[in-house]
């Protein structure tokens, strides 16, 4: 008779299988709900200073981090490219709109990366269902929002899928721009708006699902359990001391500036 299989011992925490791997991903291995909970933590405490010092000490210490986010450059490239468009038009209004003139606008546009880029690195550097779980028993949040989330992350890529379709579907019809930036830019919003029904349709039939397993009735059971360690309290506490550290180096140069001041 055959011997029984030894069954493979569990990992304390479930991680993103991250290309690379290793030392280079080894932000992967914390609780993704400290992770989110530090992005939350360096967002809200940027939100009363305007300067471009404040901001970008932040974002600097955020930036040597991205290397052991355990995301690869296409990605980072595909998700960050939109939030850095929002900081460069975000600094272009302020600039020629605001009254602070190019300082005002630079520290806009850092600002807006620096909240930005940590939440970034939390959502996309984990996995959703590691996310999920932590949210819920270790946040305490409810499990119908956590669930949305969780949802919401996984949906990204079949979105990003029906995209591809229906460029493909128009291109078969002979919906094609040329060299029109015109019928581009109208191409392109009739192809988002495609994508929005779609997304609405999709959500409404998971919202359906969910609530037909009744979701958020009562407490649940966990197929899995999430831990939370030493280093996963100590990561909050760093963004607590670069926020510090941030506003510290911009009181002691003269270049904070607060948002009601």
């Amino acid at each position: 008779m055959a011997d029984r299989e030894t069954p493979a011992p569990v990992a304390d925490t479930l991680t993103f299988d991250a290309p690379g791997g290793g030392a280079r991903a080894w932000l992967t291995r914390f609780n993704p709900a400290a992770k989110l909970l530090a992005a939350l933590v360096l967002g809200l405490g940027l939100v009363p200073a305007v300067d471009a010092v404040t901001g970008g000490v932040v974002l600097l210490g955020v930036l040597v981090l991205v290397p052991f986010s355990g995301l690869d450059r296409r990605t980072l490239l595909v998700l960050g490219g939109p939030f850095v468009l929002m900081g460069l038009s975000s600094g272009l209004v302020n600039y020629l709109y605001g009254e602070e003139g190019l300082e005002g606008a630079v520290g806009a546009a850092v600002r807006l990366l620096a909240i930005a880029l940590p939440g970034l690195l939390a959502a996309a550097g984990s996995d959703p269902t590691d996310l999920a779980d932590g949210l819920v028993q270790k946040l305490r949040v409810p499990e119908r929002p956590a669930m949305g989330v969780l949802a919401a992350l996984r949906l990204l890529p079949l979105l990003a899928d029906q995209w591809r379709t229906i460029t493909l579907a128009r291109r078969a019809r002979g919906l094609e721009a040329g060299r029109n930036p015109v019928r581009m830019v109208a191409l392109f919003f009739g192809r988002m708006f495609a994508l929005l029904v779609r997304a609405i349709r999709t959500g409404t039939l998971m919202a359906t699902a969910m609530d037909a397993r009744a979701f958020g009735t009562g407490p649940r059971s966990h197929a899995r359990r999430s831990r939370w360690r030493t280093a996963d309290t100590l990561l909050p506490v760093g963004a607590l001391l670069l926020l510090a550290a941030a506003y510290t180096l911009s009181a002691r140069l003269g270049t904070l500036v607060l948002l009601f001041s």
